[in-house]
């Protein structure tokens, strides 16, 4: 398969010529998965699949170490970045998958480093929390949790190792969530404002497991589309086969790519293992042309604003 070319000239990915099998949503130690990148790329080919997204929280850190991996084992590896956020008017959150993303582009890393920073801090500050509570967690043991970009699942960890919960879940339901004595709140930007965080950086973005938005169709869907979304999650995780026929007529209607993915963060942390979710193989070569596009049209620059926590 010939590579498409971008304004800047870097080339876009090849495709093998031969995929069946998919998982577009993975995640390393590098963000808050339990593999690091290459061993991720390992139990892909272990698990029979041709192809995974790595879709870390806010870097592309990992992507040339499980690309790496993933050329010797025969896994192609597309770069993606997943990246939270809140919808306005109280719809919940809502995260956005980007597809094809430039991993060195300076923008990118500039807007993932803004959202880092801000991860950074407010996981501080849980900590300091939690230990004015009697909670005996330290901010270094987190730190080592984490490897990469921290979040509230290596709080949990730490949570757990001290004995003051039983699960991630558990943690995050009696000391992480809103209401609980380690919450903090997060730095929030708007699924807009991702989109064009992932489409500066020529990346396709994608809106995460939207099962149970309120307003799907009516509110939220129509708002990203004008944003510039173009894709939606529909093939995810546990999902029976109802929903999963309702978010494929959402993304027909939307003109969308149905998009999917396991999850995988790794065991016991979702139910669904990595290549657990069908995924239509063809979804990767719409993935890809829409990229192309992307890269053909003129840059569309932003900047995040920056927080104030």
């Amino acid at each position: 398969m010939s590579q498409q070319q971008d304004t800047s000239g870097e080339p876009l990915m090849a495709l093998p010529a031969r995929i069946e099998r998919i998982d577009l949503h993975t995640h390393s130690t590098v963000s808050d998965g339990l593999y690091p990148p290459a061993e991720l790329a390992q139990l892909a080919h272990e698990a029979g699949l041709d192809l995974i997204a790595l879709t870390d929280h806010d870097t592309t850190g990992g992507v040339a170490a499980a690309q790496a991996a993933g050329q010797a084992l025969g896994v192609t590896v597309v770069p993606g970045v997943e990246i939270n956020t809140t919808i306005p008017g109280g719809y919940g959150e809502a995260h956005v998958l980007g597809y094809f993303v430039a991993p060195d582009d300076p923008s990118l890393s500039a807007n993932l480093g803004v959202l880092r920073d801000a991860r950074e801090r407010r996981a501080e500050r849980m900590v300091e929390k939690l230990r004015a509570a009697g909670y005996t967690i330290t901010w270094e043991r987190v730190r080592e949790l984490a490897q990469g970009a921290v979040g509230r699942p290596h709080l949990a960890r730490a949570l757990i190792e001290k004995g003051y919960a039983t699960s991630i879940s558990d943690a995050f339901d009696r000391y992480l969530s809103w209401g609980k004595p380690g919450y903090v709140p997060r730095y929030q930007i708007a699924p807009d404002q991702a989109i064009r965080i992932i489409r500066a950086a020529r990346g396709v973005p994608t809106l995460a497991h939207p099962g149970h938005t309120p307003e799907l169709a009516e509110t939220v869907l129509p708002s990203l589309v004008a944003a510039g979304l173009l894709g939606l999650e529909c093939y995810y995780g546990q999902y029976d086969e109802a929903t999963v026929n309702r978010l494929v007529g959402l993304a027909d209607r939307f003109g969308l790519i149905a998009t999917g993915g396991s999850d995988y963060h790794g065991p016991n942390v979702h139910p669904t293992p990595l290549g657990g979710r069908y995924v239509p193989p063809q979804t990767i070569e719409r993935l890809r042309a829409a990229a192309g596009k992307l890269r053909n049209a003129p840059a569309e620059p932003y900047a995040l604003p920056t927080p104030h926590l």
